[in-house]
């Protein structure tokens, strides 16, 4: 029996490319991704497909053929969406629109409608409508198609291109408010984090879905929303957390995703400065998912672009409950042994090795390895306070002799 939720969920069809520099496997775990975000924007994935191509054709995307079996399958199975796995240009967009006929979104796109939708506070609204505005700006001339349609260039061309131009306007006239009045909301918050005072910031990273929000419930006994859907938190969270006896402030971030579109960096730079502001990092890694270390090198990479690359960082290796290895039977000689084979130990051996004891395996669901978790935390921290105020450290004993005998 279908429940009520499920009726209204929008069909849609995902359309990617497999090249030399995205393999059939890397499109097929983009193309899972662009699923996973179809169903948090509250869409339904009839059918994907997917083309080897040299390169993206910058006509239509994907060729003239593969393009027809997708505008056939759309109207014989009354498809209302098409959604495809990379940005494409405003004249990609507006080819596409003709030839299929339904709505035409982009991997951006996609992303900018779950950011609307996930956004509570006036500050992350302005935020998303600048992002928005951004990614709008060179798309306006398709808005313009019925112009196109009518043949015959007198009285015809000034009108068009007026409203165009008057759109554009407006557009950029928009930006320039929504950055004044995001200038305006960004000096206010650096006045309250002013405001908090000298206690050590400790700030949640992390790819999307993690389960950052489930170990800031966890930690600091709050209710901070958490939900299995991409972008579940947008909005910056803060709480005092105390451990034993010492007390820091604990920031949940959004979460960072591949292909994260250029307007949303930009523009949630802002919202990131929890996260530039932070004493200590902990980047917390979904190790259930078969990919997870390329997750660790997409929030490398944006923690890069924020200059926040060389923070104090602890990795957070959540969700060890859900680890399942592939597996490996050492007697088929045929089958080498390759990380998907790797179990729990090993992973812990292999990060080890990397980054010594800053790595930490844990489940925030289920509360495993919580004490060990707390500890390194309270020792982190208690670091960065006795170095900031070396005549306060007689305040904080060491965390074993703070527990009971």
């Amino acid at each position: 029996m279908i429940e009520k939720k499920d009726i209204d969920l929008e069909k849609a069809v995902l359309i990617g490319i497999i090249t030399k520099d995205q393999n059939e496997d890397k499109s097929k775990e983009y193309l899972d991704e662009l699923e996973f975000l179809t169903y948090t924007a509250g869409g339904e994935v009839v059918k994907r497909f997917t083309q080897k191509m040299e390169r993206p054709d910058p006509r239509t995307f994907i060729g003239s053929g593969k393009m027809e079996d997708v505008r056939r399958f759309i109207q014989d199975n009354e498809v209302g969406t098409a959604i495809f796995d990379d940005e494409l240009s405003a004249a990609q967009e507006r080819n596409i629109s003709k030839i299929l006929n339904v709505k035409v979104l982009d991997r951006t796109n996609l992303i900018l409608d779950i950011f609307a939708q996930r956004a509570q506070t006036s500050y992350a609204r302005t935020q998303v409508e600048l992002a928005q505005c951004e990614y709008l700006l060179p798309r306006l001339r398709g808005m313009w198609t019925h112009l196109e349609r009518q043949k015959g260039g007198i009285g015809m061309r000034g009108p068009g291109e007026t409203e165009i131009e008057t759109d554009r306007r407006i557009v950029r006239d928009k930006i320039a408010l929504l950055k004044e009045r995001i200038k305006t909301i960004d000096k206010q918050m650096a006045v309250q984090r002013g405001n908090r005072g000298k206690m050590v910031r400790v700030a949640l990273v992390g790819y999307t879905n993690v389960g950052k929000s489930t170990l800031m419930n966890v930690i600091s006994k709050s209710e901070v929303f958490a939900e299995n859907k991409l972008f579940a938190t947008l909005d910056t969270t803060v709480r005092k957390v105390v451990i034993q006896n010492l007390p820091f402030l604990l920031s949940d971030t959004v979460g960072f995703i591949r292909k994260l579109p250029t307007q949303l960096v930009e523009s949630f730079k802002s919202t990131l400065d929890e996260v530039r502001e932070a004493d200590l990092l902990l980047h917390v890694v979904d190790i259930s998912h078969p990919n997870f270390e390329e997750h660790i090198e997409s929030v490398n990479k944006i923690l890069g672009e924020i200059d926040s690359s060389d923070k104090p960082t602890i990795m957070v290796f959540n969700k060890i409950d859900a680890y399942e290895a592939e597996p490996f039977d050492e007697t088929d000689l045929e089958i080498e042994k390759t990380e998907q084979h790797y179990t729990l130990d090993e992973w812990k051996s292999t990060w080890m090795a990397k980054v010594g004891n800053n790595a930490l395996f844990i489940s925030a669901l289920n509360k495993k390895n919580l004490d060990d978790f707390k500890k390194r935390v309270y020792d982190e921290v208690r670091e960065i306070h006795v170095t900031r105020f070396p005549y306060n450290h007689f305040l904080y004993p060491d965390y074993d002799d703070t527990l009971p005998s």
